[in-house]
């Protein structure tokens, strides 16, 4: 990032949101881009040998189209970004401070954003230097409102050397700028699911073994996976994409009879589950469709678990036909209660009809809905 277009960039305090949006242009004033800014910093992690340090930025820095399009951008990366673990802040806050840093931040202690992020990367440097491959760079962080509320989201970026033509087109020279695709160490906090103390409301990269566990541990999230509920949320998420490819009943039987077979098979081998790999082979024709839907933040879905073998049974589907009727329903349904199977007397009971369903057979049989 140049110093040009640093000094561009900006964070403003929460109550001056509404004056920092008024000084932007009237196309963002409108609401066209995705997120509203409150507040963003960057400052450095740097490394010399084996030495961690920091470099605090020393200013204040506007909000430029240039910061819209980077947080409108790296927040749309994050969102895609496989391998996140969700938990929730750590009850000791002596030892993980970011959770107390966050909330004088946002109950107005006076002393704004910036001051929040200087106390976070001492908490930052704290947990890096405990880790010999920990990541260093430029750390950013981001204090945005969307239609789904507000978040802090903080993130490791480096700089890449591109190349840009001179003017005159008489050669080309190096053009360093922020790798926005490269990120390796990330993570975000749903701020209304926090207040609402939610179960889940921190979610962070995880990565290949235990490499991000200082950035778990900078963040203080408590992680609080459970096979069992995670495979339940898988389940949930794979019958969302399945309707939303508009499967028909074959269709959608086959896909999720594959996705049990896939899932199982890693139960038996005590495999955890990584979306990428899952994805590649349950739709191989479109892969990063089905990713798209797991890696979703707000599905709050962690990846790395060994699936629940008694909970993969609710990706199953019956059918019967005879002459006079037919009938198809997820074992979902009989987990909620919607279908009850009385074996003494071999029938099903089914609940919560439809409206116009009941409407129908109250008109057609005589019956009251």
């Amino acid at each position: 990032m140049s110093g040009s277009e640093t000094a561009e960039m900006a964070f403003v305090r929460p109550g001056e949101c509404a004056q920092s949006l008024s000084r932007l242009p009237e196309n963002q004033r409108r609401g066209e881009l995705a997120n509203r800014i409150i507040g963003v910093a960057v400052h450095d992690l740097t490394r010399s040998g084996t030495t961690l340090d920091v470099r605090l930025s020393d200013r204040e820095m506007a909000v430029s189209p240039t910061a819209q399009r980077v947080i409108d951008d790296l927040h749309a990366l994050y969102g895609r970004r496989t391998g996140k673990a969700h938990g929730r802040f750590a009850a000791d806050e002596d030892n993980y401070p970011t959770q107390r840093y966050l909330r004088e931040y946002l109950d107005g202690d006076g002393r704004g954003f910036r001051h929040m992020t200087e106390r976070m990367m001492g908490t930052l440097l704290t947990q890096a230097r405990r880790k010999p491959n920990a990541g260093f760079g430029h750390v950013f962080f981001a204090h945005f409102e969307d239609d789904a509320g507000q978040f802090l989201l903080v993130a490791i970026l480096n700089d890449k050397v591109g190349a840009a033509l001179a003017r005159d087109l008489s050669g080309v020279s190096d053009a360093p700028h922020l790798d926005l695709d490269g990120f390796r160490f990330a993570g975000r906090v749903a701020i209304e699911g926090w207040r609402a103390d939610e179960r889940r409301y921190v979610n962070f990269l995880k990565g290949k073994g235990d490499v991000a566990d200082y950035f778990k541990e900078f963040l203080g999230c408590d992680l609080t996976m459970q096979a069992k509920a995670e495979t339940q949320r898988l389940v949930e998420a794979l019958r969302t994409f399945a309707d939303g490819r508009g499967m028909d009943l074959v269709e959608r039987e086959a896909f999720l009879s594959r996705a049990r077979g896939i899932c199982f098979r890693s139960y038996q081998e005590r495999e955890e589950l990584e979306f990428q790999t899952f994805a590649n082979e349950l739709v191989p024709d479109d892969p990063a469709s089905l990713v798209a839907v797991l890696a979703d933040p707000a599905r709050g879905l962690s990846e790395g678990f060994v699936p629940d073998a008694r909970t993969l049974r609710l990706l199953v589907s019956y059918r019967a036909k005879t002459p006079l009727w037919s009938i198809e329903f997820d074992r979902a349904a009989l987990t909620a209660g919607q279908i009850e199977y009385r074996a003494a007397d071999e029938t099903l009971v089914v609940r919560d009809l439809p409206a116009d369903l009941k409407a129908k057979l109250s008109e057609d049989v005589g019956v009251d809905a």
